[in-house]
Parts: structure tokens; sequence; C-alpha cells
């Protein structure tokens, strides 16, 4: 049974590349590629693929928002996330959306040609580090999300603002500044504004 496969990339190397590492197998299939979530979702509802490859961040309709569609349309395709994002941000997002499984794009071949075979039948497909992020946080107690201030306030602390030069742009005293930074030092388990920093780029919460 041929495995049919829509690729969807907004980087033309990558389509190229991935197309090149399924056509040397005789059990796959590409029968289309898109650039962004928005051709992909218009592309699975005419094409009918058995697998959909979804990268996440995409200009304009990303990743997750045509997911979320396709799965509204009870589109009956499988959609393997194959992204290099592995934060909580992304992982959570998309397999809420309705994504069948997710890997990595540095996943050996042979795993992407199991990925794909297993969510065409289907089954659950995650990457071993991904594995492992949702098994410990499984494992450890619930965090406390962080509020909207707090994420703003080590936003501006990550770009390199004194509390002083954060309260200014905020519009709230100094002291609130340093309220706001130890409560999220509290809910992120650290104790100074670098461990913070990093913790919340490594959770998806600051962009970079």
């Amino acid at each position: 049974m041929t495995i049919t496969i829509l690729i969807t990339d907004d980087h033309p190397i990558v389509r190229d590349g991935l197309r090149g590492i399924f056509t040397g197998e005789p059990d796959f299939e590409v029968v289309g590629e898109a650039a962004n979530g928005q051709e992909a979702v218009t592309l699975a509802e005419s094409l009918r693929p058995d697998v959909v490859l979804m990268d996440l961040r995409m200009p304009g309709h990303d990743g997750v928002s045509a997911i979320r569609e396709l799965t509204k349309r009870k589109n009956p395709a499988r959609i393997l996330v194959l992204t290099t994002y592995d934060t909580d941000s992304d992982v959570l997002p998309a397999i809420e959306a309705g994504a069948t499984g997710y890997l990595l794009k540095d996943s050996p071949r042979e795993e992407l040609f199991r990925g794909v075979r297993a969510a065409a039948r289907g089954e659950a497909v995650l990457s071993p580090a991904v594995a492992s992020r949702i098994m410990g946080q499984m494992r450890a107690p619930a965090q406390e999300p962080l509020s909207q201030r707090e994420i703003e306030v080590l936003a501006l602390i990550a770009r390199g603002s004194t509390n002083k030069e954060a309260a200014k742009k905020l519009f709230i005293s100094e002291a609130t500044v340093k309220t706001h930074l130890l409560h999220a030092y509290a809910k992120l388990g650290v104790k100074d504004r670098a461990a913070a920093v990093a913790t919340a780029f490594e959770r998806g919460l600051l962009r970079g």
C-alpha cells in the first residue's frame, strides 16, 4: 500500500529535500507541496493525502492554525508535525489542535519513515526529545503560569532593561517591577534574573 504525502514547509530547499528522501522509498508518494498553512488546507482538501507533514512556524497561516482548520473540516489526513521547535508552547498547541504526531527535523531518516508509516495507521508519534519533555511535565508538580504582566517585565529584562527602565516603559513603579520579578522567580523555580530569562525562553514564554 502506497502512503500519499503532502509536504508543508515555507522553505523550498526543505521541501525539495523531503521530496527527495521520500521519492527513493517504494511505499511513499509525495502528491503535493504547500508553502504555508492556508495552502496546506486547500491542497489537503483537494488531494486527500494519507499524511500531511506540517511545519509550525510559517508566514501568514501557521501550522497550528492549519491543523485546527483541517480537524474542524474532519479531513481524514493524519497530520505529522515536522519542525525544529520542541518548546512547550509549540508541542502542546499542535497536539491539542489535532496533530497525530510530532517529530523534529533533525530526526534520522529511518525515524521519519517509521513516523509517517505509524501516522498513516493512526498511531501517535512523538520524537524521543518531545516524549521526554511531555513525560517530565507529567511527573513534575503543576506549574503556576506567569501572568501577562510578569511576561512583559521578563521580556524587557531580556532586552537589557533595568528595573527602573522597565518601570518607566510599563508605567508602573520600580517596586512593582521587583514584585513581578520575585513572583516570576518563584513560579519558574529560579533565583535570579538571568536564570528567569533563560527558563522563560526554554519554556517558550519569550521569543528570541
